[in-house]
This record gives structure tokens, C-alpha cells and sequence, in this order.
């Protein structure tokens, strides 16, 4: 096929560009195959001395918090929030009165499409608000709560609990009951995350939630300052309602299909169980922590 000059000189100029083009790949690709090295050898080092470098990512200081409940309550409790999401189009309801209090707290508010809130969370009802990593407490912040409130310490510890919507769900029975604190473990068990939140309604923003390395060392803690440690074990002898649940009390739930390790159950001061009619011999882990905390409750007041 004949070219013309110019057909040509296009020809000769696109052939540069894409000589350029993959040398600047090819300088670009060695430059980050030495610095992955060099990454990966100091990752190799400091494994050797148990000293683990997680490469920085900007999304590794954020977390997030969705639904119109969740959002509000994040809204009214005063934690910090860096930013809102809200749903394109016609807006009805609670949403108008979050986007109102954001406005009020100066909040930065974005409107998205629907599909980018699909990406960043689950039935996340039109609204988003990104917020800094869960702030967990220490035990001790509980105990003093207590002690705020001229208040016998009412704890709950969570041995297992792996199912974000079991631990959101406890939460929130823990804050309308008036629980101090919930303790969880850092193994094992979900973290606090957008989905706890959410099924919590909102409660995990009032909630102290203190998250430990070592159960039973928190639980000789909790002992140490005057707490009764009960724990629930389908095999217990006691029935609840029928243990004194007064005073300072710390009541322990297990995990959702082992219930709580051996070690647990034998520190425990004393063991209680729910009684079982039906041929299902065990309860959601979200059901026993709210009979037994709201049997405390009516004991207590």
C-alpha cells in the first residue's frame, strides 16, 4: 500500500512514540523490581526478629459506617467523621435530617451514584459516612465508667463471637440494658466493623468496647476488682433466673457453635444455663446474651 509523506511522517512519529513508550515501561518496571526486592528483603529480615512492615494503603485509616440509623447515631454522638456519601436523586425521610445535622457538624458531604455505595457497603439504605478505625478502650475505662455512674460494674465478655451480625446485635442489647463495657478478643472473633454498626444500630458509637489479647488474663483482671464472673454453658446445673445476678457482675457469652473453651468455663465463679423444651438444643449467640442481660437488668433495678 503506497503512503503519502505525511501518512509517512505519522507512521515514523507514532513508531518513536512507542519506542519511548516501553522504554519508559521498562526503566519503570526495574525500578519497581528493585525496590520490591528491597521491599521484600527487609520484610524477610524482620520476620527473622518478629517484626512484621505492612505496606502503607490509604484506605488502612478509614473504616465505614452505613444505614440511616447507624449514621445518625455516629452523627449525634460527636465522633469524628470525614465524610458522607449520600445517595443521587429524590430524597424522602430520615436522610434529609442526617445531610441537615451533617451540615450543622461540617460534615463534608458528597453525592454519589448508587452504584459507588454499592461498592463500599451492604444495604447501606442511600447514606455512607467514612470514619477513622474503630477506638477501642481498655478494660479499665469500663470499670471507671462504673464507677462514674455510681454504678456496680456490669461487663460483658465474648469469647468467639464470629458473626458480625451476632456481635451487632449483642451490642445493641448490651446499650439499652445499661451494660458498662463489652470485652472481646483480638483472635478469633469479628472485629468491630460496618456491619456491626449497622445491625447495632448505632449502638457501638455509645457502646465501651474494650478488645484483649488474652480472655482469661481479662477475666482474673475483672476478678481482681471485685466482679463475679458467671458464664452461660448449656450444661450448667444453675438455671438463670434462678442466680443472683446483683452486684459487680461480668457475664460471659461463648462462641456461636462451641460455646466458651474449657479454660474460660473453669475460671468462670459460676455457671448458668437457659432451659431447653425443644428438640434444638442451643440458642443464637444474640438470643442467650439478651435473656440473661435482661434478667440482670430486672434483678438489678
Amino acid at each position: 500500500m503506497r503512503m503519502s509523506n505525511r501518512d509517512k511522517q505519522n507512521r515514523k512519529a507514532r513508531i518513536n512514540r512507542e519506542k519511548e513508550q516501553r522504554k519508559f515501561e521498562k526503566k519503570d518496571f526495574k525500578k519497581n523490581h528493585i525496590n520490591n526486592k528491597t521491599a521484600n528483603n527487609k520484610y524477610d529480615k524482620n520476620v527473622e526478629n518478629d517484626v512484621h512492615i505492612v505496606p502503607p494503603d490509604a484506605n488502612a485509616y478509614e473504616d465505614v459506617v452505613a444505614g440511616r440509623n447507624a449514621v445518625m447515631e455516629l452523627l449525634k454522638s460527636g465522633k469524628d467523621i470525614n465524610k458522607i456519601f449520600y445517595e443521587k436523586g429524590e430524597r424522602h425521610g430520615s436522610i434529609n435530617e442526617i445531610l441537615a445535622r451533617a451540615r450543622e457538624n461540617k460534615v463534608v458531604l458528597v453525592e454519589v451514584d448508587k452504584s459507588k455505595l454499592d461498592n463500599m457497603a451492604e444495604n447501606h439504605q442511600g447514606v455512607v459516612a467514612i470514619v477513622p478505625p474503630f477506638d477501642y478502650c481498655e478494660v479499665e475505662d469500663i470499670l471507671d465508667l462504673a464507677k462514674e455512674r455510681d454504678e456496680d460494674p456490669f461487663v460483658l465478655v465474648l469469647e468467639g463471637i464470629e458473626d458480625p451480625h451476632n456481635l451487632g446485635a449483642i451490642i445493641r442489647t448490651a446499650e439499652t440494658a445499661g451494660v458498662h463495657g463489652v470485652i472481646i478478643p483480638k483472635r478469633r472473633c469479628v472485629a468491630v466493623n460496618s456491619t456491626v454498626s449497622k445491625v447495632s444500630a448505632g449502638a457501638t458509637s455509645y457502646m465501651k468496647i474494650a478488645r484483649v489479647n488474652n480472655i482469661n488474663d481479662t477475666i482474673r483482671k475483672l476478678k481482681e476488682n471485685g466482679l463475679w464472673v458467671i458464664g452461660t454453658d448449656g450444661a450448667a446445673d444453675t438455671l438463670y433466673y434462678n442466680q443472683d445476678l446483683r452486684g459487680p457482675l461480668a457475664i460471659i457469652i461463648g462462641s456461636e457453635g462451641f460455646g466458651m473453651s474449657k479454660l474460660v468455663r473453669e475460671n468462670s465463679d459460676i455457671l448458668i444455663k437457659i432451659p431447653m423444651k425443644g428438640q434444638i438444643t442451643s440458642l443464637n449467640a444474640s438470643v442467650s446474651a439478651g435473656i440473661v442481660i435482661y434478667e440482670a437488668l430486672r434483678q438489678r433495678n
